[in-house]
C-alpha cells in the first residue's frame, strides 16, 4: 500500500464562495475486503476528499467549504491507459466526513490530477500503485 496525497485544492465555487480540497488516500493492490471502502477493487488508489477547515478544531465551523463538482484525471505511466472521475461534493463533506473517490488505475507509475469544474489551482501528484 502506497499513501496518497497532494497540496491543497484551492478553487472559486458558485457565486462568491472560496473554498480548498483536502485530497488524501492508499494506492494498493487488493482485492479490497467487503467491508471497505471500495469492496473487490484491486490495483486502485482510494481518495478521500474533506473541504476546507476548522480553525478551532471539530467543534468549530469548516470554513472554505463549497459546493463543487471535483474532477480526479489519471495517467498510468507504464501501461499508457487514462481516466477521469467526476463527482459532486457537497461542502458538509468536511475532513471528518469525506467524500470516497476510487480511481482504477490498474498497476504501475500513476500521475493523478486533481481539480474541480470552476476556476481552480489544480494539484498533481505522481504515485507507484502495486
Amino acid at each position: 500500500m502506497t499513501d496518497v496525497r497532494t497540496a491543497p485544492v484551492a478553487f472559486l465555487g458558485d457565486g462568491v464562495c472560496v473554498g480548498i480540497l483536502n485530497v488524501s488516500g492508499n494506492a494498493f493492490d487488493g482485492p479490497l475486503a467487503e467491508y471497505t471502502e471500495a469492496p473487490g477493487a484491486a490495483h486502485a488508489v482510494v481518495l478521500r476528499i474533506g473541504q476546507g477547515f476548522s480553525p478551532l478544531g471539530t467543534w468549530a465551523p469548516t470554513v472554505l467549504a463549497c459546493d463543487v463538482h471535483l474532477v480526479v484525471e489519471w495517467h498510468n505511466l507504464d501501461h499508457g491507459n487514462t481516466g477521469s472521475v467526476t463527482r459532486f461534493v457537497p461542502a458538509a463533506r468536511t475532513n471528518n466526513s469525506p467524500e470516497i473517490v476510487l480511481a482504477d488505475t490498474g498497476p504501475g507509475r500513476v500521475q493523478l490530477t486533481v481539480r474541480t469544474d470552476r476556476p481552480n489551482l489544480p494539484q498533481s501528484v505522481e504515485i507507484f500503485v502495486p
